[in-house]
């Protein structure tokens, strides 16, 4: 397979041959060569025969119906796919995260529901819907591979090299108004919810100060929306270029007013982005992204989130939520295997996908009205008076089920709007873009300096870590910080072709 540095394109004409990236020793390229073959044994029987053989001998009251047939192919398929990610020589961020979060939460959790017997929401349709459900799931994630290869199909498009310092500058004028932006909009956020200790107690308390600021009083969530999202972003992302900067220049680590504005961005960082005070999918965001961004060449950090993020997801992630609620409002996991909390809690991605397909059978598709809405998040209900609710939600009401905060997975939402045509054909663009992202990505982390290329270097590793709110869904929610980080990243992007020919 082709190395990151052999799918590098040429220096242009006239340029000093030093731009172009070394080529890796050949004596490291070797004995990565000789540990991949001595992973890949193991780390494929574990993820396609060993972890699924362990969940199906668990005890429970499941039926080996064709759900569960269905559902441990899907299982050992996605384990074969996410094993192939962590072995290649290439570093795929987002189809590595995809396969990461199908795994887990479309495979093992699932199929160690189906065969306890329990699942964290009630199925409410017939068995023949989680049938559906899991053959959906399936189909798209076929379609995604299948997507993905036709863009590797596709030769990259090389741009033109950029010259002199103008783009450098403009980059660095850039990159100062986000830093701006980043502590204004984070003092105003922490101003209005009463100062840096209400980010240190507990979800339920950051929700109650939201509530008493006002900025929700019309009833619509678009204020509260806009304020966590500018609360939060802007200081993430400002610390991920800084970080890039860190890490690919030495010049700016002997800078001290490099060093200390980092200093200060992390600081800010650990008031209004801590995992106290946000959902556990978002600080996964900034976990995943920055660990990518600080180490942008590294393929053992690659590596090593995808395989301990397996691990942390199975044995960590069901007890994470220890601050959504205080201490009256927490209700500890107890459970005596390691597998029973994965049938109980968080992972409802299937059951939900299969009470969809009941709810369409009652209700018929959507055509498209559920995705406006999400892409129309900013439009109050105040003006939209018949704007849509989250999918999640409008099931849940549907199931007379109290708590509606549910899962809406990308599968779903292309389901409702479009059915399986439709939902194929989402999975599939989906792959196509993911792939062509990474291929983009991979050629970006070999240039270390400003300009597009430092950029997409940042905003595929935040992309990365976002794709587990956006698979998981509803895309109503997910649709907010997305819209708060496409307008940072537009904010630091010069959208200039560069000089012309004649001029060089």
């Amino acid at each position: 397979m082709t190395s990151v540095h052999e799918a590098s394109p040429p220096p242009a004409p006239g340029r000093a041959a030093a731009r172009r990236p070394p080529p890796a020793p050949p004596g490291r390229s070797l004995s990565w060569a000789m540990l991949s073959r001595a992973l890949a044994v193991p780390l494929i029987l574990g993820l396609v025969c060993f972890l699924p053989a362990v969940i199906a001998a668990q005890p429970g009251s499941g039926t080996r119906d064709t759900a569960y047939w269905l559902q441990l192919v899907l299982t050992c398929y996605a384990g074969a796919r996410l094993a192939t990610m962590i072995l290649s020589t290439r570093r795929r961020l987002l189809q590595g995260v995809f396969w990461m979060f199908v795994y887990i939460a479309m495979g093992v959790a699932p199929f160690a529901q189906v065969v306890i017997g329990q699942t964290p929401t009630p199925l409410v349709g017939p068995r023949s819907d989680l049938v559906t459900a899991v053959s959906m799931v399936l189909m798209g994630c076929a379609a995604f591979d299948l997507g993905a290869l036709l863009a590797s199909r596709r030769p990259p498009r090389r741009r033109p090299a950029r010259g002199g310092h103008g783009p450098a500058t403009a980059h660095r004028v850039r990159l100062r108004l986000l830093v701006v932006l980043a502590f204004a909009a984070s003092g105003y956020y922490v101003l209005k919810l009463g100062g840096p200790a209400v980010f240190f107690t507990s979800r339920q308390e950051i929700s109650a100060s939201l509530a008493r600021s006002g900025v929700a009083s019309d009833g619509s969530n678009v204020g509260s929306a806009f304020l966590k999202g500018f609360g939060t972003v802007p200081a993430l992302l400002a610390l991920l270029f800084h970080t890039r900067r860190l890490a690919t220049s030495r010049t700016a680590r002997r800078t001290p007013s490099t060093v200390l504005v980092w200093a200060a961005l992390a600081v800010l960082n650990l008031v209004v982005n801590n995992p106290i005070s946000n959902a556990r999918y978002w600080f996964l965001t900034v976990l995943v992204s920055l660990l990518f961004t600080a180490f942008p060449s590294s393929a053992a950090v690659y590596r090593s989130v995808l395989t301990l993020g397996v691990v942390g997801a199975l044995v960590l992630f069901p007890y994470a939520d220890r601050f959504r609620y205080d201490d009256e409002g927490y209700r500890p996991v107890r459970s005596a295997s390691v597998f029973e909390p994965l049938a109980t809690k968080d992972y409802d991605q299937t059951v939900m996908f299969a009470n969809t397909v009941s709810w369409v059978d009652t209700r018929g598709h959507t055509y498209g009205r559920q995705l406006a809405g999400s892409a129309l998040f900013f439009v109050p209900r105040a003006v939209w008076s018949g704007k849509p609710e989250d999918t999640g939600v409008r099931v849940g009401e549907w199931m007379g089920m109290n708590m509606t905060n549910l899962s809406a997975p990308l599968w779903t939402e292309l389901w409702v709007d479009f059915g399986a045509v439709g939902m194929v054909g989402g999975l599939a663009l989906t792959g196509y873009a993911a792939a062509r992202t990474d291929r983009r990505y991979a050629l970006a982390v070999t240039r270390a300096g400003p300009g597009p290329g430092s950029v997409l270097a940042v905003a595929a590793p935040v992309i990365a870590g976002y794709t587990f709110i956006l698979l998981r869904g509803p895309l109503l929610q997910a649709a907010g910080k997305l819209a708060v980080v496409a307008l940072c990243l537009a904010l630091v992007t010069s959208f200039r072709t560069g000089s012309r020919r004649g001029s060089r």
